[in-house]
């Protein structure tokens, strides 16, 4: 086999990664590209729900999952303002629950982490940490890769397809011409990562807790941490005018926490971050040779934690079409047509509606819409068949299915 009938990853992240063991795992080799000397640790992206756990689970890697991660079963819905929790959502509870029926809080680094090491032992992975995307130069049977590697050189690298994964930010989405089309939220979003147990104040916290309030709603996340001995991720909304200064102000950040969740003591902070917060899709995951997943294809923001989800599904999806492409000579435009109207649905009719949905219920300001949107969570959680549906839509089963079906 000629060195240039490989697939190029550009990024190494969570989802380029999945792509490159799916990839191997259906005998197609590949070279990976990270920009980064090794995967960033950060407690962000954790949250992999029931139809991910399964591809996880088809790449040989949820055994591990499990033993770095974190079962949450259960999610709890808040009334910041009155202390109420309004819903207990638990998936065990399901008529019909999924094969797995739970979110596994495996964080990305983790998982990023895992595949590395086992693309490392593969002879038919390349890896080239350190390596930036510089162009690309596209012809009739092929496509090559132009990048600057760890010692700075200039390198031209030759492949059948080029694949970004490279972020919101994306290289190769952005010297593809593709565009981005959507918009960003005005207000930029607070992540603080602690490891005080909130579960120690009691049974109201749950591993995943989302807390609705008019002015400064709440997502409340545990995951294992680097350690294994916890670390819960804080996210909530800013003030548009407030500056960086005053956001992250060691006082503000207390103030926020203890908004909340009160308690004697001060909160033991491990790290805050301010970032902006976007809602986008790229109109075309295929561009010739050039192939989008992950977030260099679409970027929502975290209010339900679907977006690296929605990433690996890109991922898997792909590998399974290049896999008929390069094994079974099947015709690759309406494969990869049929890709990008697949993973698109997922996004536009899935992710980015739900994100957004959920995101406006924590945040509604008017008083009648908002008592409206806390009685529709508690009569959901109080009724079987509503129970089922929101957990549904809340962990992409019924998004996932609907975009698999789609012709």
């Amino acid at each position: 086999m000629a060195d240039s009938d490989r697939v190029i990853i550009v990024g190494a992240g969570p989802v380029g990664s999945v792509l490159a063991l799916a990839l191997r795992q259906a005998n197609i080799p590949v070279t990976l590209i990270e920009a980064l000397p090794a995967p960033e640790k950060d407690c962000r992206a954790a949250s992999c729900h029931p139809p991910t756990i399964a591809m996880l689970e088809r790449l040989g890697l949820l055994e591990t999952g499990i033993e770095q991660g974190l079962i949450s079963p259960v999610m709890h819905f808040h009334d910041r303002v009155t202390g109420e929790v309004l819903g207990r959502f638990d998936l065990r509870k399901m008529k019909d629950p999924p094969a797995h029926p739970y979110v596994l809080q495996w964080e990305q680094y983790k998982l990023a982490g895992t595949i590395i090491e086992l693309l490392e032992k593969d002879p038919g992975c390349e890896i080239r940490m350190n390596t930036r995307i510089e162009d690309f130069a596209e012809q009739d049977d092929g496509i090559t890769a132009i990048v600057t590697n760890a010692q700075g050189e200039t390198e031209r690298l030759p492949g059948r397809y080029l694949v970004g994964c490279d972020g919101g930010r994306s290289t190769v989405r952005k010297l593809a011409g593709i565009e981005f089309e959507g918009f960003t939220w005005p207000e930029r979003f607070l992540k603080i990562d602690t490891r005080f147990d909130f579960s120690s104040l009691g049974p109201h916290i749950a591993n995943r807790n989302y807390f609705s309030d008019p002015d400064e709603w709440l997502n409340l996340f545990k995951a294992r941490g680097e350690d294994g001995s916890g670390m819960w991720r804080a996210v909530g909304p800013t003030l548009p005018e407030q500056s960086e200064e005053e956001v992250l102000d060691p006082a503000a950040v207390e103030a926020r926490l203890q908004k909340f969740c009160p308690r004697d003591e001060p909160y033991e902070i491990v790290t805050v971050a301010l970032y902006k917060v976007h809602q986008r899709v790229a109109e075309t995951f295929n561009k010739g040779r050039v192939l989008l997943a992950g977030d260099a294809a679409h970027v929502n923001n975290p209010v339900g934690g679907m977006g690296m989800n929605g990433g690996i599904h890109d991922a898997i999806n792909l590998a399974d079409k290049l896999a008929q492409i390069w094994h079974a000579g099947a015709d690759p435009k309406p494969l990869l047509d049929h890709y990008t109207r697949q993973r698109r649905k997922g996004q536009v009719d899935g992710v980015q509606a739900q994100s957004i949905a959920n995101k406006r219920t924590l945040a509604e300001r008017d008083p009648t819409m908002r008592e409206q949107n806390l009685e529709e969570i508690r009569t959901a959680a109080a009724t079987p068949e509503l129970h089922d549906a929101f957990i549904r839509r809340a962990c992409m089963i019924d998004s996932f299915a609907a975009a698999e079906a789609l012709e």
